[in-house]
């Protein structure tokens, strides 16, 4: 940390100041100053998340998740930090600019003070140096191979050889398999060395043969590791050995509480009450007649109608129910924070459902077999049946939803003969080349950012209202809930798992085929298509994937498949 200070301090601020700037050894230094930050990012990440945000969050302006419980109360968060810095200087510098860039790298020498002076001032236990390591080879392999903090540079090979080097030096102090870690730690980075260029990485080679090993020991030895440890409410489990584990994931991380946990009997309840129309307001429609599950539990249509019977359409696409619960906000617009929430949401729009939760509890209160289920669930006896745990059975009934099971995962799991060649290449070309992977996340490739998984993400792609033309979609959505500007025409990020069953696409089911969205995302989004929306985070780039590429992508996808 201290020489990454000294080297922004005496080097890249140096280059900045000089009367004219030479580009050239501006982004070399600004190169060195980034590599010098993988060094210790294990441990900011880990130790000091918002710090580390100030210095290499992601570079749009941010809203925290807490705002959501009082929308009025929100603001963006401007970005700083070096993801900022490589806008500024990519792909080329703006002389008009300079005094921004001197202003970004004020900010990086302050809040790398204030991380030297947190670590100066705080002993670091051996579980938790551990725990941080692994984290930071899950890190490497689910955003710095993907070029998901360095879009224009794309330097993420070297990148990630010095992140892994510097867990090398940390990692040969511990008793244990020190030969065969050592081993592994030096083919990995040489790996990488040798073999930097972007586009060609392959990173299902260095996943399943380097990444996964890694991972594995280091659990390892943190196992070996006498005394007690504290144990976190993460949804990716702080025991795995590798990120595609079986039950890698804790279904209830993202519940209200340990009251709202998964039982096998709350989610037998939940799947009755999920079936049965007396739950909406006209006894026609069920949580079922929407989400099918011979269609991973969408319904195939492009938007569903209004329940009363009035054509009206809904204003959005029929979600997949597969895999909700790992996601920490629900609908299009992020309004919910939890699947209660969501439920209640649902069964009382007048539109969707337009049911009451208070005449829900009255019905299944006056049912033999209801109550039986909700004593077996609840243990309510002969007590009261509340609104709360009607909406925790069904909760619980969609996070038993929950598979990880698909071709992909048996592959990384060791099975070779998993996936296609096709599939292989189409698994790298998302993580790389298509740029699917810095939206879609490995190893969920739903918006959850990894490794800690906490917050879903948000994009703004510039989705347009029709095929016939080019005309933006009016759905302003986060927007509507946040208020703030830069989110206009933002949407959740779904799962591209079970994709093969779950069209048509989109938040307005604009695109009935994966090839119509491989085609919107191949040319740069809204703008590909003419649409003006200065706040697009999509790359308005032509991605230039050929038609072979892109079939191997969308045939990668469909190897997602639940089974």
């Amino acid at each position: 940390m201290l020489s990454f200070r000294t080297y922004i301090r005496d080097t890249l601020s140096a280059e900045v100041q000089k009367g004219t700037v030479d580009t050239i050894r501006l982004r070399r230094a600004f190169l060195k100053t980034r590599l010098l930050f993988k060094k210790f990012e294990w441990a900011s990440e880990y130790f000091t998340a918002d710090l580390s945000r100030r210095l290499n969050g992601p570079p749009v302006e941010e809203v925290e998740n807490a705002d959501l419980l009082d929308p009025s109360l929100a603001r963006g968060v401007e970005p700083i930090g070096l993801q900022v810095i490589e806008e500024l200087i990519y792909p080329t510098f703006d002389n008009s600019n300079r005094q921004k860039l001197i202003r970004e790298i004020e900010h990086l020498i302050t809040n790398t003070d204030y991380l030297i002076s947190y670590f100066e001032d705080h002993q670091l236990e051996d579980w938790r140096i551990l725990d941080a390591t692994k984290l930071e080879v899950f890190r490497i392999i689910s955003l710095g191979i993907t070029g998901f903090d360095n879009a224009l540079s794309r330097n993420s090979m070297i990148e990630s050889s010095i992140a892994l080097g510097s867990l090398q030096q940390i990692l040969l102090q511990y008793e244990g398999r020190k030969e065969t870690l050592a081993l592994t730690l030096t083919g990995a980075i040489k790996y990488l060395q040798q073999h930097a260029e972007f586009e060609s990485f392959d990173r299902a080679q260095f996943i399943t043969q380097f990444a996964n090993n890694i991972s594995t020991e280091i659990a390892q030895l943190e196992r070996n590791l006498p005394g007690p440890k504290i144990r976190y409410n993460r949804m990716l489990r702080q025991d795995v050995n590798t990120m595609f584990d079986l039950n890698a994931f804790n279904v209830d991380a993202f519940s209200p509480g340990p009251k709202f946990h998964f039982s096998n009997e709350k989610a037998v309840l939940g799947e009755k009450l999920f079936y049965d129309v007396a739950l909406s307001g006209t006894h026609t429609r069920s949580c079922a007649s929407c989400h099918h599950p011979d269609r991973a539990f969408t319904d195939g249509l492009n938007l569903q109608v209004d329940i009363h019977g009035s054509g009206r359409l809904l204003k959005r696409n029929t979600p997949t129910l597969l895999n909700a619960a790992l996601q920490s906000n629900y609908f299009y617009d992020m309004r919910s924070l939890t699947l209660e929430d969501q439920i209640h949401d649902v069964i009382g729009n007048k539109q969707e459902m337009d049911g009451s939760v208070t005449d829900i509890v009255q019905y299944v209160s006056s049912d033999k077999i209801y109550r039986s289920l909700f004593n077996k669930a609840f243990n309510t006896a002969d007590g009261p049946i509340s609104a709360e745990q009607v909406s925790n059975a069904l909760a619980s009934y969609i996070r038993g939803l929950t598979k990880i099971n698909s071709r992909f995962d048996d592959y990384m799991r060791g099975d070779k003969n998993a996936l296609s060649k096709p599939e292989v290449d189409g698994f790298n070309l998302f993580m790389g080349k298509g740029k699917c992977a810095t939206c879609h996340f490995l190893p969920l490739f739903n918006g959850v950012t990894p490794p800690k998984f906490i917050q879903s993400e948000v994009e703004v792609l510039g989705v347009p209202k029709s095929l016939k033309d080019s005309v933006l979609d009016s759905d302003l959505g986060y927007y509507d809930i946040i208020g703030v500007d830069s989110y206009k025409y933002a949407f959740k990020i779904p799962s591209v798992r079970n994709v093969k069953k779950t069209a048509p696409y989109m938040h307005n089911g604009i695109y009935r085929t994966l090839d119509e969205v491989m085609d919107f995302y191949n040319n740069g989004g809204g703008a590909g298509l003419g649409i003006k929306l200065p706040n697009q985070t999509l790359s308005d780039e032509n991605l230039h994937l050929t038609e072979k590429e892109k079939k191997d992508i969308i045939a990668f996808m469909e190897s997602l498949e639940s089974q």
